[in-house]
């Protein structure tokens, strides 16, 4: 099994949950670095994972669907600088604690999660997804785990449908008729997840949507009479939906292969001098120190 860590979701957690007058020697605020620190080691205690990475976004104006919607996250307020800052500081102690660590221009983390994910797959290791992003199901597949390690829950290949309306691959579909109103990504107005639910449990695609327009009318679904009509009205629109809530699992990305994700000892010494930089306690260091007598 291989744990792969959606890291924004933490870090902006840390951000907003940890008392921001924390400074390292430099007078710089780290409260968003301590709580990733905190989640990250934890998650190690917790799980002893053989392989680890975690994955960053490196911006918000900048990756593919941008260029294919420039209104894409549009509606997002950009991070706070001393936020910006302490990323960088979180990717550091990742290679510091001895896990591989990624971030894109091109491609968000998500990206990045799927494409490792899959590739991993091929070669018969199974992924667990370290996330509260509900895009990341559509990942999800027969042996994989969703965990959203915060809520303390898990969901299984099973579980998907149950928990978010849809089987995880038709969970882009699902999205390209709802939209995404936290990414700024238009749908089909009107049709809610009710809605989209009913009309994937029916036919197996976008396409197959598309394809039976005059077959809706008949469905048991409130508006069935007018919702072919809204499904043309709105064709375009649901299609671009789909482009950009889809996971690109195929992105480039340099790993040799999933032996080297495998999790490395802590270089203690380094992790030593970046706790005196930011002027973090002794429970970190402890942490660290009981993390490097893990087995790998």
């Amino acid at each position: 099994m291989i744990y792969l860590v959606d890291a924004s979701v933490y870090v902006f957690r840390a951000y907003y949950s940890m008392p921001p007058d924390m400074r390292g020697r430099d007078g710089r605020p780290v409260h968003a670095v301590f709580g990733f620190a905190r989640f990250l080691c934890d998650l190690i205690e917790r799980a002893t994972p053989r392989y680890l990475a975690v994955a960053f976004d490196r911006s918000l104006t900048t990756s593919f669907r941008n260029r294919i919607y420039p209104a894409y996250k549009a509606n997002r307020e950009p991070a706070p600088p001393d936020l910006d800052w302490q990323f960088g500081l979180c990717r550091e102690f990742c290679e510091l604690l001895g896990v591989r660590q990624f971030a894109s221009e091109e491609y968000e983390a998500d990206d990045i999660i799927g494409t490792i994910a899959t590739r991993c797959r091929a070669v018969g290791l199974r992924a667990t997804l370290v996330t509260r992003d509900k895009d990341m199901a559509q990942v999800v597949r027969e042996g994989d785990v969703f965990w959203d390690y915060a809520g303390n829950a898990r969901f299984y290949y099973a579980d998907i449908a149950e928990r978010f309306g849809v089987a995880p691959e038709r969970f882009a579909d699902y999205l390209a008729l709802t939209g995404d109103s936290v990414d700024n990504v238009p749908g089909v107005p009107g049709i809610g997840p009710k809605t989209a639910a009913v009309l994937l449990r029916e036919f197996v695609s976008l396409e197959e949507i598309y394809d039976n327009l005059d077959l809706i009318s008949g469905l048991e679904i409130r508006g069935a009479a007018t919702l072919a009509a809204r499904l043309e009205r709105h064709r375009e629109a649901a299609y671009l939906a789909r482009a950009l809530t889809s996971i690109a699992c195929d992105m480039p990305l340099e790993i040799d292969s999933h032996e080297s994700l495998r999790r490395r000892a802590p270089d203690t010494k380094a992790l030593t001098e970046f706790f005196d930089a930011q002027d973090f306690g002794p429970m970190l260091r402890r942490q660290a120190e009981r993390l490097a007598k893990l087995a790998l």
